[in-house]
């Protein structure tokens, strides 16, 4: 019988136990615990990016090519969805010739939902508007090779709702005792629907999650800063005068004196000045290049998971 796909398409489908068996082999990759290269031995990859990517196309083609596959590449105008093909006839299409699919798109997440039952290609959301799973898999697989633990994790969280913000909130909902707080402009918070599930989950693992739209209205004592850049890709907001909202959650140095204890993370690309500080992003306390290379052990560890 031939062995069901795996799909990576929102953290709320991967069960506490996938979740943390990714991360671990992340993890493993990472220390060079596992020896590359017969893993995909004989598969095909395509890497689908309707986006511009730095960090999530190069890892996953990375990765892809160092576990033995091979990979073919679309970019946002070589797919007939450029001329009118609907995506869920190119999503059948590419299963009977593709063992795997990595897909970002500028659309919601329920347009790669067409592929959900069939069992002849997996796919991987590489980013929807909607969530970034596989960003919030790679800054586990940091946090747990920094701190050596996910359980009792506390975070603080500046910026805006967005797609990373959400994946950290279906994520660290998996862990017990984790803390996060999500630091919002009024207005740019997270999809109330997304708050409550990921507050619903978070009580089954005596984990908190909260949003505030205040910056003093924080505790003190936190293991993580994280913050994204203000305006995430292709994104355009309707007040022209946004930027004063977002002002006050800037990562600053002065922020981060309130938290000596804390490290800094940023899923990257930054813009120096506006969402964090130049001093904060190349200071001692930030390990977002270590983050961002950590992206690749962690696509390993989706595409072992999905396709191994």
């Amino acid at each position: 019988m031939k062995k069901k796909r795996k799909h990576v398409l929102s953290l709320r489908d991967l069960s506490n136990q996938d979740t943390l068996d990714i991360i671990n082999s992340g993890v493993d990759y990472a220390r060079g615990k596992i020896e590359l290269g017969e893993q995909l031995k004989g598969k095909v990859i395509g890497i689908y990016f309707t986006k511009t990517s730095t960090r999530t196309r190069t890892s996953f083609s990375s990765a892809a090519l160092r576990l033995g596959a091979q990979i073919i590449s679309y970019g946002p105008n070589d797919l007939q969805i450029n001329t009118g093909e609907n995506i869920h006839d190119t999503l059948q299409v590419l299963s009977q010739m593709l063992d795997g699919l990595v897909v970002r798109t500028s659309g919601p997440l329920t347009e790669l939902r067409t592929l959900k039952n069939m069992e002849s290609m997996s796919l991987i959301n590489a980013m929807t508007d909607d969530e970034h799973p596989t960003q919030a898999l790679a800054d586990l697989t940091t946090i747990k090779l920094h701190f050596g633990e996910l359980s009792g994790i506390r975070i603080i969280y500046f910026g805006e709702g967005n797609n990373t913000a959400i994946a950290l909130a279906l994520s660290l909902t998996k862990f017990r005792n984790v803390t996060v707080y999500f630091c919002t402009p009024p207005n740019y918070g997270l999809d109330k629907s997304v708050l409550c599930y990921a507050q619903k989950e978070g009580k089954k693992m005596n984990s908190h999650i909260q949003e505030v739209h205040r910056v003093k209205s924080l505790p003190l004592d936190v293991d993580i800063i994280y913050t994204t850049r203000w305006e995430t890709t292709g994104t355009i907001k309707d007040d022209i005068n946004w930027r004063k909202e977002f002002e006050p959650f800037s990562v600053t140095e002065r922020l981060m004196a309130q938290y000596p204890k804390a490290i800094f993370m940023h899923d990257l690309p930054a813009h120096r000045g506006e969402e964090v500080e130049a001093s904060v992003i190349d200071g001692e306390k930030s390990i977002v290049f270590e983050q961002a290379k950590n992206k690749v052990h962690s696509a390993k560890a989706v595409l072992q998971w999905c396709l191994g």
